[in-house]
């Protein structure tokens, strides 16, 4: 059963997973930082200082933080076009480098032909 448990945990595709999870935390935290410290103040000056995160409705004692919320959608937001731009630059570079990829293979293809095109020749000059 330990075996088992290491073959899984040491594969390839657990720890990229480990490390997605703690490079994807780090970037969570630095678009938290752009929206909290430069998006939001940039938005509180447009709409005239208006802090979205500070607002808030009082329904008797109960405190509804609305402003908190709509910060978080922001984020959310923010992280979530991070992400999809990040992915879509890759995936072209992906596909990029599977194109020069089999540019090579077919290269690789055509000298192993023209290879035994000439061996064939030197056989037929042999005999």
């Amino acid at each position: 059963m330990w075996k088992e448990f290491k073959e899984f945990a040491l594969k390839g595709n657990v720890l990229d997973l480990a490390v997605g999870v703690v490079i994807g935390g780090a970037f969570g935290v630095i678009v938290t930082s752009l929206v909290n410290d430069i998006i939001m103040p940039l938005v509180g000056i447009i709409s005239g200082g208006v802090d979205v995160s500070g607002l808030t409705i009082m329904v008797g004692d109960a405190k509804l933080a609305y402003g908190a919320f709509l910060q978080s959608i922001i984020n959310f937001l923010i992280i979530a076009f991070s992400i999809f731009m990040f992915l879509k630059v890759a995936n072209k570079l992906m596909r990029k480098r599977e194109v020069e990829e089999e540019v090579v293979v077919e290269e690789e293809t055509k000298t192993e032909l023209y290879l035994k095109e000439i061996a064939a020749l030197l056989a037929e000059k042999k005999a």
